[in-house]
């Protein structure tokens, strides 16, 4: 059973960063960020795609956002920086063992528990 575990959120004010880790038990061929802010949907952030060294970032996450991969250690990391009061929310990693093209939530077979961020004025 594939297990993601999610560390790193927090309070934070705003403009300050935070860099949160997902934790794999195993390979998995894409890996996402997402977040939920409360009354909203969840959306994509970023995705890393071991298998071709892709990296893609949704809307919601350019500019500001960085995501990255530790291969050997199957940990998943999102670096962000500029963080705002909209940023708030539940950040949730998310994989698949095989490729997913989208930022789709349903697509992604394997989800975390969620870290809060929470981003002050």
């Amino acid at each position: 059973q594939v297990q993601l575990v999610e560390s790193g959120g927090g309070p934070v004010q705003a403009g300050g960063s935070l860099k949160l880790s997902c934790v794999a038990s195993g390979y998995l061929a894409s890996m996402a960020w997402f977040r939920q802010a409360p009354g909203k949907e969840r959306e994509g952030i970023a995705k890393h795609v071991a298998s071709l060294n892709y990296i893609v970032y949704a809307d919601s996450g350019k500019g500001r956002f960085n995501i990255s991969k530790d291969n050997a250690e199957n940990t998943l990391y999102l670096q962000m920086s500029s963080l705002q009061p909209e940023d708030t929310g539940t950040y949730y990693c998310a994989a698949h063992y095989g490729y997913v093209p989208s930022f789709v939530a349903s697509d992604f077979d394997y989800w975390g528990q969620g870290t809060q961020v929470t981003v002050s004025s």
